[in-house]
């Protein structure tokens, strides 16, 4: 290697572990436990953004054998895949923001503010903190932006499993209340389908009226009945993401406390 230095056995992550060797080498390091943080939702134009932090066991990494990036699995391999990550947890931690705070502070204000406070509400410390795909500045650990952080870091991986079944329950209900959208089916992002409903509808009070193809339709307050459609009798309860305590998140941009930004966190 260059200068002829060599890199410490042991401290450089090895493709051949998997999504486990970032928490391997930090480990060997002294700074453990490592905390994933993750979103789900950050393009979708209608309903929350949802933030999760993590923190495994490292003896029960390798019984996450269904983990992956959560966009790359299955409904049915997620809800797998959660329950798998429920179970190794150390602790974890949900923050959702409300489409209403969204158009108020901007997409990545909320999205930064959702991690400080995902990981600030963690039970335990955590040694080291992995991102994905940007850096956040103000942190009470060491802190490693990594692009594609899902695809290769187990606890970042699991953050986004968490943040990613959460918000899908949460479409579902949304889409019993709303059921002209069909929020089940596309749970808020740009489909074709979608479009054709904001079009005919307008957008609900769960649409983000700062997207550009939300700006611009009328607001209709419809006296519609509410009827069940064929996506969201599949949806899955079991991954409410609700497992922990629910608690109001009183953030430094005065986010309300009444539900609205909502937290739950488990150990």
């Amino acid at each position: 290697m260059h200068g002829g230095q060599r890199r410490p056995v042991g401290l450089t992550p090895r493709r051949d572990c998997g999504l486990s060797s970032y928490e391997r080498v930090l480990g060997r390091a002294g700074l453990a436990p490592v905390a994933g943080v993750d979103e789900a939702g950050r393009g979708a134009c209608a309903g929350p953004l949802v933030v999760a932090a993590a923190m495994l066991k490292p003896s029960r990494i390798a019984s996450l054998t269904e983990l992956a990036d959560s966009k790359a699995l299955t409904e049915k391999a997620r809800n797998v895949a959660y329950d798998q990550v429920m179970r190794a947890a150390l602790d974890w931690s949900v923050v959702i923001i409300p489409s209403g705070d969204i158009d108020r502070l901007g997409l990545h204000v909320c999205n930064v503010a959702g991690m400080r406070r995902a990981l600030a509400v963690l039970g335990k410390k955590p040694g080291f903190i992995l991102t994905d795909g940007f850096p956040v500045r103000g942190l009470a650990a060491p802190t490693l932006a990594m692009w594609k952080g899902d695809q290769v870091a187990a606890c970042v991986a699991a953050a986004s499993v968490i943040a990613k079944v959460t918000r899908d329950a949460i479409m579902c209900k949304l889409d019993a209340e709303f059921p002209e959208y069909g929020f089940a089916r596309h749970k808020g992002y740009s489909t074709r389908s979608h479009m054709n409903a904001l079009a005919e509808h307008g957008p609900c009070p769960e649409h983000r009226r700062s997207f550009v193809n939300v700006r611009g339709h009328t607001l209709v307050v419809a006296d519609a009945p509410l009827v069940s459609s064929e996506a969201a009798d599949s949806c899955d309860e079991a991954g409410s993401g609700q497992n922990g305590p629910i608690v109001d998140a009183i953030e430094e941009y005065g986010w309300p406390t009444a539900g609205t930004a909502a937290m739950a966190r488990g150990a």
